[in-house]
């Protein structure tokens, strides 16, 4: 795991100052340990507390293979941002956050898949057919989709979750992903309202060594979440190649066993058999044998954040509710999911569950292409 951070590293990068005290926002009271000189101060044994949280459901996102999308546009954060999100390979945004880049990702992919056609154009020499006065124009609008959508270019689809550097700054960003119950993890001041925010990390927005120490450690918690993915991986590629070679060693075993076989079978018909069956039906052997089944198969869960609309969140809920599978999920209705929802807290009341049963019967049925092909296809799961 990460190192943990320490308050003190905190106390060195500013990380606890806040807003001016008439500038605060009241919900962020827990999370406000002090006032001094008119400025609130934020409590960062709280902030180290929320940070592991957050730490941890993220490396889970990152271990199940989906991507992060970072958000931070101001100019203290821009730079740093894409420095470190670039190292653990995850897409992100420093520029103009687009309007309706989650909720009409359609649209915007095909934004990308023009960039990518201007690219085969200058390989495939049609680029050197155009005019002079086109050929100004065609670069000038990649260089433009470059600067705004380059960094998410192998986004291929919804992201798994979303980070925010200053909720107020990108509060359109925010709203995108709550309308399509997507995770939401972000830095939040003491200015800004943290009931918007599944994963709260209370701080300071407006530094950069502030942001440089959070991000720092948020970066290092998806690269190990990725690291587990990849050692999986190869695990299963390690067992794969050996499976050949264990299946080309087992024929010589029957060989063996055959005549044991017979003799066996002639002593069983010696043997006064009938004596000792009321023996095998005092034995509660039957009884306990299903019990071990059932066992088996309650230890076995589907990873429900697969399912566009599912985060760790939830998955945790529907898990501690009996449904950890697809198939219970898909066995579930529109009013069922929402009961649990609803019980669960006002925060997860307000999510959509309309499709997740559809989307949980092609994952139990096997068919992730088409899954998948309907999740692009939609607005975040949403129809």
């Amino acid at each position: 795991m990460a190192n943990k951070i320490e308050v003190k590293e905190l106390l060195e990068a500013g990380v606890h100052f806040g807003h001016l005290t008439r500038k605060w926002n009241p919900n962020m009271a827990p999370y406000i340990y002090m006032e001094r000189n008119g400025i609130h101060v934020i409590n960062l044994y709280k902030t180290v507390a929320k940070l592991e949280e957050a730490n941890e459901a993220l490396k889970k996102i990152a271990a199940s293979g989906r991507k992060i999308l970072f958000v931070a546009t101001k100019k203290q954060a821009k730079d740093i941002v894409a420095d470190k999100v670039a190292n653990v390979n995850m897409p992100y945004i420093t520029e103009r956050w687009p309007g309706g880049m989650l909720t009409n990702f359609v649209t915007i992919r095909k934004a990308v898949k023009k960039m990518a056609s201007i690219d085969r154009m200058k390989k495939d020499g049609t680029f050197n057919t155009l005019s002079k006065k086109e050929r100004l124009q065609v670069d000038r609008l990649r260089a433009k989709l470059e600067k705004n959508l380059g960094s998410i270019s192998e986004m291929t689809r919804l992201p798994g979750a979303l980070f925010v550097v200053d909720t107020m700054r990108e509060h359109i960003a925010v709203r995108e992903a709550q309308k399509l119950n997507i995770p939401i993890f972000a830095m939040v001041d003491t200015n800004s309202d943290p009931r918007a925010v599944d994963f709260v990390i209370p701080s300071n927005d407006d530094a950069s060594k502030s942001i440089e120490v959070i991000m720092a450690q948020v970066t290092s918690a998806v690269a190990e979440g990725l690291a587990e993915r990849k050692s999986d991986k190869d695990g299963k590629e390690e067992a794969a190649d050996k499976a050949p070679k264990a299946a080309a060693e087992t024929p010589a075993a029957p060989e063996k066993a055959a005549e044991p076989a017979v003799e066996k079978a002639a002593v069983v018909e010696e043997a006064p058999v009938v004596e000792e069956a009321p023996a095998v039906e005092e034995t509660p052997a039957v009884e306990k044998a299903p019990a071990v089944k059932e066992t088996a198969k309650a230890t076995e869960a589907d990873d429900l954040t697969k399912i566009e609309g599912i985060g760790p969140k939830i998955s945790e809920i529907f898990q501690n509710s009996g449904i950890a599978t697809y198939a219970d999920l898909a066995g579930k209705s529109e009013e069922e999911l929402k009961t649990v929802l609803t019980e669960a807290g006002p925060r997860y009341a307000s999510k959509n569950p309309s499709s997740w049963a559809k989307q949980a019967k092609l994952a139990s049925d096997g068919k992730w292409d088409e899954l998948k092909e309907w999740q692009e296809s939609v607005k975040g799961g949403v129809e």
